[in-house]
């Protein structure tokens, strides 16, 4: 495979990853990324654009597409069936408000959306249920990943960061709390 110099990825490496977050469940997370990264005061620095009661919206650092976001339950459990009623409602209307906010911030043609259970499915962390919402257009393949075996991305991540914020920021309900803060989404 070929490499491609991204000096931006060097703060996901040296971030504080942290062994003692606490979600609030009484099984041992282990550190797990998707619970320390909101208990952290630093929504923008750990690309979350959004929250909700139960679930939040993280740009993923390694993108599909532009866009490339998961909606995750802040319940550390690596199975799905394991959420409550109130987590599964949560979840599907902050994904619901989540391709809004993308539709607005930058037009794709369609998404893909799926959850990875388990590390045979291809999930990179599989004890923590989270949901893949990747928009696509039409002809966002092309040589580059068939042949070259290399993804191309066409903007930052600090770039698609502030329009998704921008996008959610302007749903019904939402609120910001300072400039670096997620949007909190509410439902009625």
């Amino acid at each position: 495979m070929d490499q491609l110099f991204a000096p931006w990825r060097i703060e996901w490496v040296e971030r504080d990853g942290g062994d003692d977050g606490d979600d609030g469940d009484d099984g041992d997370d282990g550190g797990c990324p998707f619970c320390t990264l909101p208990d952290d005061d630093a929504d923008r620095q750990n690309r979350i654009v959004a929250r909700s009661d139960r679930c939040f919206v993280l740009l993923n650092n390694y993108p599909y597409n532009p866009g490339h976001v998961m909606v995750i339950p802040y319940r550390h459990t690596g199975e799905y069936t394991d959420l409550s009623d109130a987590d599964l409602l949560d979840h599907a209307r902050l994904k619901q408000r989540t391709f809004e906010a993308l539709r607005t911030a930058i037009g794709p043609d369609a998404f893909n959306a799926g959850l990875n259970l388990g590390g045979p499915a291809g999930g990179s962390i599989e004890d923590h249920v989270h949901t893949h919402v990747v928009p696509r257009w039409s002809g966002d393949t092309n040589f580059m990943p068939v042949i070259g075996d290399t993804k191309v991305l066409v903007e930052a991540l600090e770039d698609t960061y502030d329009r998704l914020h921008a996008a959610f920021a302007e749903q019904e309900g939402a609120t910001v709390h300072g400039g670096d803060a997620a949007v909190r989404i509410r439902f009625d």
